[in-house]
């Protein structure tokens, strides 16, 4: 059987080691903290973030990363973009070329740069290096409802090995090789999820969710043609399919941050309302913000995310402010 490690045990990374487990693969669910390893190992089943789903016998969840990737073939990395670059450097001693598969939907908070440029960055140019993202949320895929996802690579080969290793008949994977255009859309798309709970939070409706949703797309192809995004990358799966399930969608983390904080709750609770799950388009907002304000960029979506989210900028300012700029 073909051994493949997925590091980080949180609701994604659980969700793939089922999948993986369930196709017939030797797979390793490596989680940050023992506790969480040795309950999922005594239950076969992931009770903190993926209750209800059994964990079959061939996934095995290892809190060592050195005996996690002990002779894998392919690594999984799910752990969410603030803790990304760290983590590859820990993998970094006992990487032997293996392929490494990036899941996270994020961008670094100080340097802008994608999961991609991270690995290369820690591993090497020569790194074999896939990028999963898509309207891909792990509850559904777990309950095997139907799924289009996307991975991209810049090398087809590597690219066709992750497509089949993952792809079933109901998670259902598309190649690219737009590798910097899909990691930005699937970051992007989270600053816009938090505006869209937002306004859903204050009873603005569906009129005001639409314009939300443009001008987050808008940004979206504007961010991504900087980076040398390709337009068919932003209007596809990766770009307008997942804008459209992270801003609608119960499941979507980064919209209940936008529907707390409409309640009036500080980060804070929201936080611990999240039990240790992670938003990632709270960092990304930042990131954003601080980059396009170097670059000259117009994001006035994520410009006023970040005022709301980092300055206590009030709701309806915000909105107001929104409209005077667009």
């Amino acid at each position: 059987m073909k051994k493949i490690s997925v590091i980080g045990a949180g609701t994604w990374g659980t969700a793939l080691a089922v999948l993986l487990g369930e196709k017939g693969f030797d797979v390793k669910l490596c989680p940050k903290r023992k506790q969480l390893s040795d309950e999922i190992e005594s239950k076969r089943e992931n009770t903190q973030y993926l209750p209800g789903i059994k964990i079959p016998q061939n996934v095995i969840a290892e809190h060592s990363l050195k005996r996690a990737l002990k002779a894998s073939e392919t690594i999984i990395v799910t752990v969410p973009s603030e803790f990304f670059r760290n983590t590859i450097r820990k993998i970094k001693p006992y990487f032997d070329a293996q392929i490494i598969i990036s899941a996270a939907k994020g961008l670094e908070y100080n340097t802008c740069k994608t999961m991609s440029q991270a690995i290369e960055e820690e591993l090497g140019k020569k790194t074999k290096i896939a990028v999963l993202s898509g309207p891909n949320h792990a509850k559904e895929v777990s309950r095997k409802l139907i799924t289009a996802s996307i991975i991209a690579s810049k090398d087809g080969k590597v690219g066709k090995i992750a497509a089949d290793s993952l792809g079933t008949d109901y998670f259902r994977i598309y190649q690219l090789n737009d590798i910097i255009g899909v990691e930005i859309c699937g970051a992007l798309k989270n600053t816009s999820a938090i505006a869209v709970g937002i306004c859903d939070g204050i009873g603005l409706g569906d009129n005001a969710n639409a314009s939300i949703l443009t001008l987050g797309l808008m940004e979206m192809n504007n961010f991504g043609r900087h980076f040398g995004a390709k337009r068919g990358t932003v209007y596809g799966l990766a770009g307008v399919g997942d804008l459209i399930a992270t801003c609608t969608s119960k499941h979507s983390r980064n919209r209940f941050v936008g529907e707390q904080l409409s309640k009036g709750k500080t980060m804070e609770e929201i936080k611990k309302e999240m039990h240790g799950m992670v938003a990632e388009g709270i960092p990304t907002a930042k990131a954003v913000y601080e980059y396009s304000r170097r670059h000259g960029i117009e994001m006035p979506l994520t410009h006023q995310v970040y005022e709301v989210l980092f300055e206590g900028k009030n709701i309806n300012t915000a909105i107001r402010d929104l409209l005077n700029l667009v």
